[in-house]
């Protein structure tokens, strides 16, 4: 005997209801409402400390005091910081040989004496301008550190990566008479 297709779909959804709880058809069940629970105390109640425990007076040592000394600051710019720096570089020659570079100057005489050494440079327009140690020279604030018989050792100061105050050494030298 052959079965027919109605069969096997019926017995297809019996198979399925079997499946299915009965609950899932029923609908879900009535809410039940339950009593609040009194609330566990996770931490026992503490006084707030006094200020002798504070202040580090106290047994427990619980206190930390925060010293900034030799820190930086956490909430002060970096960048603001590196504009003070180029600002106080860009200050104003006070002297003619201030605005030109060392580059412009030729040197062309050295004087020594008793009384202090003495040079002599020349700018590019060819106006020559008496120098001693001490004088401020070069866009880069350079001053003449020193004056021998054969150069002028002139002396920039400037910042390097880190904020550090260097120092840069540049000799001008007596042309050779050859």
């Amino acid at each position: 005997m052959r079965r027919q297709p109605t069969d096997r779909i019926l017995f297809f959804i019996l198979a399925l209801m079997m499946l299915i709880p009965a609950r899932a058809v029923a609908g879900p069940p009535a809410v039940i409402y339950k009593e609040a629970r009194p609330l566990k105390m996770i931490f026992a109640a503490k006084t707030p400390p006094t200020e002798q425990e504070l202040l580090g007076d106290s047994e427990a040592g619980l206190a930390y005091r925060y010293d900034p000394t030799d820190k930086t600051d956490p909430f002060k710019s970096f960048i603001a910081e590196q504009e003070e720096v180029a600002e106080q570089k860009k200050r104003k020659p006070k002297t003619y040989l201030e605005t030109l570079d060392l580059s412009q100057l030729e040197l062309i005489a050295i004087i020594t004496g008793p009384k202090g050494n003495y040079a002599m440079v020349r700018d590019s327009k060819g106006l020559g301008h008496v120098i001693r140690e001490g004088t401020a020279i070069g866009t880069h604030g350079g001053i003449v550190h020193s004056i021998s018989d054969e150069q002028v050792m002139v002396r920039e100061e400037f910042r390097d990566f880190r904020g550090r105050t260097k120092h840069k050494d540049v000799a001008k030298k007596l042309p050779s008479l050859q």
